[in-house]
């Protein structure tokens, strides 16, 4: 038996919220490590090092890892003066419009994304740092968020555009439509 495009959406939001947990872990983690630098220092205990370094990497794998959370959630805004006023069937195919502008942003992000992580693997690229990190690691976890995120704006579009062939209307403005500025309690 074939999942329905609901399903599927809502499978997605069940990955990437334990995906956003993890995220959310690795971020605690950091500022643990940054604390205790901090605490280190100022009792006179010298420093840890890197964690300017570190948390530089974390939080660029948290925004890459973070936008297919961001957009399941529907967090990512758009102007969309035209939408609001177009009737429910146009509404919902502006959507599909604006989501697949964003799929082809996170495909070409990605595409671009691994030309630079396969030369920094070529050359054994390491960051100009005391670390000397090898540039692989974090752009590996940059890099795949990335992946992630464009997958999932595939597959959410794909979702979409069968809710839309089915006219289910609703159902699309559910899964990709902008957030209601009221739900937020503002």
């Amino acid at each position: 038996m074939k999942p329905s495009a609901a399903a599927v959406v809502d499978g997605l939001r069940r990955v990437n919220d334990a995906v956003a947990m993890a995220v959310g872990a690795v971020l605690l983690l950091t500022v643990a490590l940054i604390l205790m630098e901090v605490i280190l220092r100022r009792l006179g205990l010298g420093a840890l090092g890197g964690t300017d370094e570190i948390s530089g990497y974390v939080m660029a794998g948290a925004t890459s890892w973070g936008m297919a959370y961001a957009l399941l959630v529907l967090a990512h805004v758009r102007i969309d003066i035209l939408r609001q006023r177009a009737p429910g069937p146009l509404r919902a195919l502006l959507d599909l419009l604006a989501l697949g502008a964003l799929a082809a942003v996170a495909i070409a992000v990605s595409w671009h994304g691994w030309k630079v992580l396969s030369r920094s693997l070529a050359n054994a690229s390491r960051a100009n740092t005391p670390l000397e990190t090898p540039l692989w690691i974090p752009q590996v976890v940059w890099w795949s968020g990335w992946v992630w995120f464009a997958a999932v704006a595939v597959v959410l579009w794909a979702a979409a555009a069968v809710l839309l062939a089915r006219g289910d209307v609703a159902a699309v403005e559910a899964a990709i439509g902008p957030q209601d500025e009221t739900e937020d309690g503002a």
